[in-house]
């Protein structure tokens, strides 16, 4: 039974599938060609042979018009490898005059020739030529045969050479088929044998690239762009993993550390510890896990937002206010009437986000501009800061990523603000970039559709 499954279409490898369907055609292909071959060399030699026939006949007929039938030349009587047999009849029927070894009788009945040329008549084993012409002597009938075994010799020989030749041809097109798809497949074969080996521990490997430029090249270099990009989002995630098991580490760190004081020193467990330290590291702790969830959702499968009417313009006067409050920076505030469809939590958050982070690193001015453009509503948040050097103004939307000691978390940011703006902005359909501000400083764009 085993052996049986193998012989089986579906157990064979694609170098035998592929002889098989070359051979398949190769033969199909011959037998259709050699049928067309045989065809067109029957008819060529037919009408050779009734060529012969019919110049035999009217060569004879011209020479009757002159002279009787006695006196004809021998020549027009002989036979050759075409013409088998010439006969001149009479009106009664009689062979007057006839090439060697034709008959005593008429090859065909007198009375199926006409004055007309007829060319093609079969007769017994052979094709005939047949003409009545009036003469001052009389009327004679003139017959001229081919025989039909030289063509049919002819035409058997042809069809043996081809029976004979086709097995070759197809053994040929089945095996170059055969070894021309097995070679093709090494590079397959040591592609997978290559990606086999590789693991997750070592995501560096890259499967060989063939020298020739193909289908194969093409697949083994989609792979390894494949595989660049495997490797690029495991080293992100380790990083994300190895970055938030460091970020939450330190709050649980203060709250283990503050509970075991006042587990050891009940007395020290006073409302200035909680409220100092216990609570901000706690609500600390919190915003950051809610920030690796929302951005864990959007890794998963992007971000589930509510749509609404939201006036940006208004929202933006809400946490200028807030900013205000809470600074001691200058606030200037640019608002022109925007309005998009999107959440209204999370474009807040986009706000928050980013009017802290300027807020954080302006020295004393932040700057607020909203207006509509090109269709988008376009949100711009500046400050007068030592600004981003131009090569990390695509990195810092990447996760925990801080550029220097002045975003570090003593001032209280986490690296996720800008990542999760990108999230949240990308979900909307809109871009955020960051470039120079006017006068000094950063300012960052950004542009969500107008809502319809």
């Amino acid at each position: 039974m085993r052996i049986g499954g193998r012989l089986t279409p579906r157990h064979w490898g694609i170098s035998a599938r592929s002889a098989v369907v070359s051979a398949s055609v190769v033969l199909v292909a011959l037998g259709i060609a050699g049928a067309g071959l045989i065809a067109v060399l029957n008819t060529t030699l037919v009408q050779g042979v009734e060529a012969a026939t019919t110049d035999r006949v009217r060569n004879v007929a011209s020479a009757l018009r002159d002279d009787p039938p006695a006196e004809l030349d021998n020549a027009l009587l002989a036979t050759d490898q075409r013409v088998a047999a010439v006969q001149v009849i009479d009106d009664a029927g009689r062979v007057l005059r006839r090439s060697t070894g034709a008959p005593m009788t008429p090859l065909i009945p007198i009375t199926d020739v006409g004055p007309a040329l007829r060319t093609g008549v079969v007769g017994v084993g052979m094709r005939i030529s047949a003409q009545r012409i009036h003469t001052p002597e009389g009327d004679y009938a003139i017959l001229a045969a081919a025989g039909t075994e030289a063509v049919a010799s002819t035409l058997k020989t042809v069809a043996l050479l081809l029976g004979a030749m086709a097995p070759i041809v197809v053994a040929a097109a089945a095996s170059a088929s055969y070894a021309l798809v097995r070679r093709s497949l090494r590079s397959v074969e040591d592609i997978r044998v290559r990606v086999s080996d590789i693991s997750t521990s070592d995501l560096s490997e890259r499967v060989p690239v063939p020298a020739h430029h193909d289908e194969i090249s093409a697949l083994a270099r989609t792979m390894n762009e494949m595989l660049a990009r495997i490797e690029t989002g495991h080293s992100a995630q380790r990083r994300f993993v190895g970055d938030a098991s460091h970020e939450l580490r330190s709050p649980l760190a203060a709250i283990i550390s503050a509970l075991e004081v006042g587990q050891a020193h009940p007395e020290l467990l006073v409302p200035e510890l909680t409220t100092g330290t216990l609570i901000p590291e706690a609500y600390r702790m919190q915003a950051l896990v809610e920030d690796l969830l929302l951005l864990a959702r959007a890794d998963e499968r992007g971000l589930m937002l509510r749509t609404e009417d939201i006036d940006v313009d208004v929202v933006a006067a809400g946490e200028a206010d807030r900013l205000r409050r809470g600074t001691g920076h200058a606030v200037h505030a640019d608002l022109s009437p925007a309005r998009i469809s999107g959440d209204t939590a999370a474009v807040t958050r986009v706000l928050r986000n980013l009017l802290d982070n300027a807020e954080r690193h302006a020295h004393s001015l932040i700057d607020i501009a909203v207006r509509s453009r090109e269709g988008a509503a376009e949100l711009v948040i500046g400050d007068d800061g030592p600004g981003i050097p131009a090569a990390d103004r695509l990195r810092v939307f990447d996760r925990f990523v801080r550029l220097d000691s002045s975003r570090s978390r003593g001032g209280g940011g986490t690296g996720l603000g800008l990542a999760i703006v990108a999230e949240i902005v990308a979900a909307h359909g809109g871009r955020v970039s960051i470039g120079e501000r006017r006068g000094g400083g950063t300012e960052v764009t950004v542009c969500i559709p107008l809502g319809q």
